[in-house]
């Protein structure tokens, strides 16, 4: 690694990191943790569906099994998700919005398509000059878990 690549990855993580300080901020302005809204938003946003089950939430997460748990549970209290069991097999539950959960996920995210178009771009130009290969190596493989 040289200096210039160390400055690429610190410049897009300034950029990721803002991005991430507006989404935070915007969530606790409307009442949630920034994960109960990045929750909203896997739930509303799981492919094909509008419903998870609570190990896909946490692996959409990245969290702990028991996390999930805590997170529905804090998402169901505040009247913002409910459980539903599976009716092919009822020992499946699964997590799905109410409408307040809805309206507030709303909101939110028509806040951060806004903020999107304001840091996107600064987002992209630097992912793209850290994914530029170095004028004096090759890229090196990526290894993927």
């Amino acid at each position: 690694m040289t200096k210039a690549d160390y400055e690429k990855l610190a410049a897009f993580r300034y950029e990721l990191r803002r991005f991430l300080r507006f989404s935070e901020m915007a969530a606790k302005r409307h009442g949630l943790a920034s994960m109960q809204y990045l929750a909203l938003l896997a739930i509303e946003g799981f492919p094909d569906r509008n419903r998870v089950t609570v190990g896909e939430l946490g692996e959409r997460l990245q969290v702990a099994a028991h996390t999930a748990v805590g997170l529905v549970d804090r998402l169901e209290a505040a009247g913002l998700a409910r459980r539903i069991s599976a009716k092919d097999d009822r020992r499946q539950v699964h997590v799905t919005l109410s409408a307040k959960g809805r309206t507030k996920l709303e909101k939110l995210a028509a806040q951060h398509r806004r903020e999107l178009q304001t840091s996107g771009p600064a987002l992209v130009r630097e992912l793209s000059h850290l994914l530029a290969a170095p004028s004096n190596q090759a890229p090196a493989p990526i290894a993927l878990p």
